[in-house]
C-alpha cells in the first residue's frame, strides 16, 4: 500500500513551525510495513489543497494529513475533503459533548467557532482526541483512504497509536515490516566512502542503501523490507556485515548512538576523566558531553579560554609561543591541553584553538583553521583542520573532530 503524507498550514511553508508530524508519521508507518513514498505541504488555500489532495488521490492508496482542524476559518482541511468527494459536513453531536467537557475543564465556554470543529463529512470515521478538541477523521472513498489528523504533535501522536493503527491492522493484512539501520561513519568524505561500496550502490534491491551528508559526518543507511521484522533485519544484518568488509575503519556507531554517549561510556569503563581547555568552540564540546546523564563521572570540567590573557594565566600557555606562533597553533593547542590536564588533575587533557570566522584571518591561517591536542598516558597529539562554512557549522564540525579525536585517543588506552 502506497502512502502519502500531507502538511497543511501556510506556517511550515513560512518556516515559522518545523514539521515534526511526518517524520513521526513515516517512522511508525515503515514499521507497520506501509510503503510511505510520497511528503507534500500546503498552505490554507482552498485551490491549491485540493490540488495537492487530487494528485495524492491519484498515485497514492492512504493518504494522511496533519492539520487544518482547528476552529478557525483557515481550518479548511475537512472541506476540502468534503467538498472533492461530494460529502455534505454534518454536527457530530458526541465530538460537541466531548468539546464541551473539555473546555469546561479549562474554564473555557463553547463558542461558535468550535463547532466547526464538530463538523464531520458524511459517512466517516470519527477519530476521538483525547488530547484536544478537534477529532480526528477516516474517510473511505472508491478503494481510497483518507486520513485526517491534528496538527499538534502530542495530538497526532497519540490519535495515530490510538486509533489509526489499529484502524490500519484490522483493514489490512499484513504489510510485512520495513527496518532501516544507521551506519555512522567519520574520517571519509562522500564520495570516498561511495567508492568503497560502489558495487553494492549499483546491485541494490533488497535492502537498499543510501549515503547522507550530516555536519561533520556521513552515514549509510540500510533498508529492508521483510515478511516480519526479524527477516528484514536478517536481510540488514547480512548486508551490513558486507559492508564492514569495505568500511569498517570508519564505522564509530549505529542508528541513534551519539559521540557524547560514546565517548562516556568509553571513559567509565576505562575509568578515566578528562577536562578541556576551549577557545574557538566557546564551551560547545563540553556541553555535549555534559548532554549525557551521569557525565560528572569522567568529566572533571572545562575552562573557555577566548582570550590570550586566559590562555595564559589560566592553562600555562606561554606569553612567547602565542607572541611568536600565535594563538591559533600546534603549539598553543598543546600547551592548553597539558595545562587543563595539570590544573584539574584529570587523566586527559583536550585543547582547542582556532578562527571560527568570519574575521580573524590570516595570510596562513584562513577561517576555519584549528588545531585540536590531546594530552594524556598516551602522549600529546595534534590535529590541524581546515573546515568550511557559515561560524556555527565550523564550531560545530570542530565539536565534532574533536569528539572523534578523544575517542580514538581513550580507545588506544
Amino acid at each position: 500500500m502506497i502512502v502519502e503524507i500531507v502538511a497543511t498550514g501556510t506556517e511550515l511553508l513560512l518556516g515559522q513551525i518545523i514539521n515534526t508530524n511526518a517524520p513521526f508519521l513515516s517512522e511508525k508507518l515503515n514499521e507497520l510495513g506501509f510503503d510511505v513514498l510520497y511528503h507534500s505541504t500546503v498552505g490554507d488555500n482552498r485551490v491549491r489543497m485540493t490540488q495537492v489532495f487530487n494528485n495524492a488521490l491519484e498515485r497514492s492508496d492512504i493518504i494522511i494529513t496533519s492539520g487544518g482542524l482547528g476552529p478557525t476559518q483557515g481550518d479548511i482541511t475537512k472541506e476540502v475533503t468534503a467538498n472533492l468527494l461530494n460529502r455534505p459536513l454534518f454536527l457530530h453531536e458526541e465530538s460537541v459533548a466531548h468539546m464541551t467537557d473539555l473546555l469546561a475543564k479549562r474554564n473555557r465556554s463553547m463558542t461558535e467557532s468550535n463547532l466547526r470543529q464538530a463538523m464531520i463529512p458524511k459517512g466517516a470515521l470519527v477519530l476521538k482526541n483525547e488530547n484536544g478538541t478537534a477529532p480526528g477523521v477516516i474517510v473511505e472513498h472508491n478503494n481510497k483512504i483518507i486520513i485526517h489528523l491534528p496538527g499538534p504533535p502530542h495530538e497526532l501522536k497519540s490519535m495515530f497509536e490510538q486509533a489509526v493503527v489499529p484502524y490500519l491492522k484490522s483493514h489490512f493484512n499484513s504489510q510485512g515490516a520495513i527496518v532501516s539501520r544507521v551506519l555512522h561513519t567519520y574520517g571519509i568524505g562522500e564520495s570516498s566512502l561511495e567508492e568503497k561500496i560502489k558495487g553494492f550502490i549499483l546491485s541494490q534491491s533488497n535492502p537498499t542503501i543510501a549515503l547522507l551528508a550530516r555536519q561533520g559526518e556521513i552515514i549509510v543507511r540500510l533498508t529492508a523490507k521483510g515478511a516480519s521484522k526479524n527477516e528484514a533485519q536478517k536481510l540488514i544484518d547480512k548486508l551490513e556485515k558486507q559492508l564492514r568488509q569495505n568500511i569498517a575503519d570508519y564505522i564509530w556507531g549505529l542508528d541513534n548512538d551519539t559521540l557524547e554517549a560514546n565517548i562516556g561510556e568509553i571513559l567509565t569503563k576505562k575509568q578515566l576523566t578528562v577536562a578541556l581547555a576551549e577557545s574557538c568552540t566557546g564551551g560547545l564540546v563540553t556541553s555535549r558531553i555534559t548532554d549525557i546523564s551521569g557525565s560528572s563521572d569522567y568529566l572533571i570540567g572545562s575552562i573557555v579560554c577566548y582570550t590570550n590573557r586566559i590562555k595564559t594565566d589560566f592553562v600555562d600557555v606561554t606569553p612567547q609561543i602565542i607572541t611568536e606562533l600565535g594563538a591559533v597553533s600546534q603549539e598553543t593547542a598543546c600547551l592548553m591541553a597539558a595545562g587543563i590536564r595539570k590544573k584539574f588533575a584529570a587523566s586527559i587533557g583536550l585543547g582547542i584553538t582556532g578562527i571560527a570566522g568570519p574575521t580573524g584571518a590570516t595570510p596562513t591561517k584562513p577561517v576555519g583553521t584549528v588545531f585540536i591536542a590531546i594530552d594524556g598516558p598516551a602522549g600529546i597529539q595534534c590535529q590541524h583542520h581546515t573546515f568550511n562554512g557559515q561560524r556555527t557549522d565550523i564550531k560545530y564540525r570542530i565539536s565534532q573532530a574533536a569528539l572523534h579525536m578523544l575517542r580514538q585517543y581513550t580507545l588506544s588506552l
